[in-house]
């Protein structure tokens, strides 16, 4: 599949491992989730533009190259996505954050916008979207439309899990976008849950049934 890429370094497969283990608590889940984002980060980041300063080194006055223009946008999308964006900030501290909220009918699955704030000019940053999981593929893809209408061209989607159904959604809906995964797992069950998975996402992360 173009624009997608799926990780198989050894670090970034233990520590997915380790998040899918029932009994890893709160605390070490956190943490697991920030250091997976910041080496997929690593990775996903790989393109941002250069340009040359002007910076004088204890020895001598160098042109030496630094990120260019108006930088990075991590835009997670509530909850969970949060989780990854310290991971991100660890690399490119000087990036801006926005959030988008959806949330998932229970019934239909369909995601639905509840709030929406993107740091301005949207359209002159690259926009890394933040989901620790690629289920359906429909707040994924809903996340990215909200993006572009809202002025952002040069986007990158990253989750650590991802199901089939929901990767080959989100890169039908916009194949123009680069996908970054840190797993791809089995499938999705009837309750639109990966499998095998890590339950769910947001309430690991953050302390709640």
């Amino acid at each position: 599949m173009e624009n997608v890429t799926i990780f198989t370094h050894p670090l970034i497969q233990h520590k997915i491992s380790k998040l899918r283990d029932k009994n890893t608590g709160t605390n070490e889940f956190r943490s697991l989730i920030e250091e997976i984002a910041m080496l997929m980060g690593y990775e996903a980041l790989r393109d941002l533009p250069l340009e040359d300063v002007e910076v004088e080194t204890p020895i001598e006055t160098c042109m030496t190259p630094m990120i260019a223009g108006k930088k990075l946008a991590v835009v997670p999308i509530l909850r969970a996505g949060l989780g990854m964006v310290n991971g991100i900030l660890a690399l490119v501290p000087s990036a801006k954050v926005g959030h988008i909220g959806l949330y998932r009918d229970e019934k239909t699955h369909e995601p639905h916008e509840y709030y929406c704030k993107l740091p301005s000019p949207i359209d002159q940053r690259t926009i890394v979207v933040t989901d620790p999981m690629l289920a359906t593929g429909g707040s994924g893809a809903a996340a990215v439309d909200f993006i572009k209408v809202h002025g952002g061209k040069n986007i990158k989607f990253m989750s650590i899990i991802a199901a089939p159904e929901g990767l080959k959604r989100l890169h039908e809906a916009h194949p123009d976008i680069h996908i970054y995964v840190g797993h791809l797992d089995r499938c999705l069950n009837e309750n639109a849950y990966i499998c095998p998975g890590l339950g769910d996402a947001g309430d690991r992360i953050f302390g709640t049934k």
